[in-house]
């Protein structure tokens, strides 16, 4: 079964949809404007019911089907990232330094599209549960809207996510039983020592010198604590200290992005970082202060579920274009909270060459619309069959 007839009919429509989401971005927590625009769409569309101001601006919509039964959700992110855009398309956005570099105008897109449809065919039984979520990129908008008790009001059973993948062949899917990305954590150190002149340095206490032995130290955690099998990553992405050549400064800081998909490497590489940093801030005579920030958790998927999606993708795209068994990657992405709380199953949708996530010159294939509508759509109507 190819995309959906029915849904391919709206393609020009979707497009503009996406258009109009792509030229007026907002940010984290404060999609008003783009909430209000999906709110007048939903009503266009037909749902049951909408319940607007979960987690601040993100949006709950039900669909009913035919008869009793289970409750399927489905999620799309809708926030936007703080990049100004050069990709020079007459749809560009219209708002300074910000734009949809992740392709959650698309994600909005395919779910407003699956919503058209499974709004007017309804050939499932029970209810689908559209969860249009903010703060993504930012803020933690999944963990909020779980939090804010969204599986329990309305009775989520499954839940199942989409996001677009440039440079992925076009409608290819690609998903993983268990881990399919990593948790992200962030440290920043800050180390204080004593400043002084360039030319006395027995008279300081230099915290660059520590800072050196510090980030040094950080890069034996996974080579020598980890298991060689235990997919890790530790990069120092920021160093700040200084102001002149000739001066030993006061204060010196770094920061890191500490990534991995089990629990228990998780809280080793917590563990040693934190003894690293204080042992060799005791041994360079300086204070260390880590604010260790723990991120979102590894997206993993049920091993049920992420069947049946690939199942479902297949039947859109063909077999040979599903990837069920795809090699987990190091990004994050908050539909961890949600698959913490209900079981369910996240996937990656090719959009084929194009500039990558977060890169200013990125737009999302309108062409792929439609594909991740008729899956959204299909797995709802296999999911929940009728009779």
């Amino acid at each position: 079964m190819p995309v959906l007839n029915r849904i391919a009919s709206y393609a020009e429509e979707m497009k503009g949809w996406r258009r109009h989401l792509h030229a007026n971005p907002e940010l984290s927590f404060d999609c008003f404007n783009t909430a209000a625009y999906i709110v007048d769409r939903l009503k266009e569309i037909g749902v049951d019911e909408i319940h607007p101001g979960i987690a601040k601006t993100g949006i709950v919509a039900i669909i009913n089907g035919q008869g009793d039964g289970p409750t399927i959700g489905l999620r799309a992110d809708m926030d936007a990232l703080p990049i100004q855009e050069i990709t020079g398309a007459d749809y560009a956005s219209t708002i300074p330094g910000k734009m949809h570099a992740c392709g959650h105008d698309g994600h909005v897109t395919m779910l407003l599209g699956a919503a058209k449809y499974l709004a007017e065919t309804r050939r499932f039984k029970g209810r689908v549960a559209l969860l249009f979520q903010p703060a993504e990129e930012d803020g933690a908008g999944g963990m909020v809207m779980v939090n804010e008790g969204v599986m329990d009001r309305f009775k989520v059973d499954q839940v199942y996510g989409i996001h677009n993948a440039p440079n992925v062949p076009f409608g290819h899917f690609l998903t993983t039983p268990g881990a399919l990305m990593a948790s992200v954590d962030t440290a920043y150190v800050h180390i204080t020592g004593r400043g002084g002149h360039g030319a006395t340095p027995h008279e300081c206490v230099d915290p660059i010198v520590a800072l050196v032995g510090m980030i040094s130290a950080i890069q034996t955690i996974i080579p020598r604590n980890i298991y060689a099998l235990d997919e890790a990553v530790l990069s120092v992405t920021m160093v700040n200290s200084g102001t002149a050549s000739n001066i030993i400064p006061e204060e010196a800081m770094f920061a890191a992005t500490i990534r991995c998909f089990k629990p228990e490497v998780r809280a080793l590489l917590k563990k040693r970082f934190h003894e690293i940093v204080e042992g060799h801030a005791a041994a360079y005579g300086v204070q260390a202060r880590i604010d260790y920030d723990w991120g979102y958790p590894a997206t993993i998927n049920h091993p049920d579920q992420a069947a049946f999606a690939s199942e479902v993708a297949a039947e859109i795209v063909g077999e040979d274009a599903v990837d069920g068994n795809s090699v987990r990657e190091m990004g994050s992405e908050d539909f961890s909270y949600m698959l913490e709380a209900r079981k369910g199953a996240y996937l990656f949708m090719g959009t084929g060459p194009g500039a990558g996530l977060h890169h200013a010159a990125y737009d999302f294939n309108d062409e792929a619309a439609p594909i991740g509508a008729s899956f959204f759509a299909r797995l709802v109507e296999r999911a929940q069959p009728l009779g």
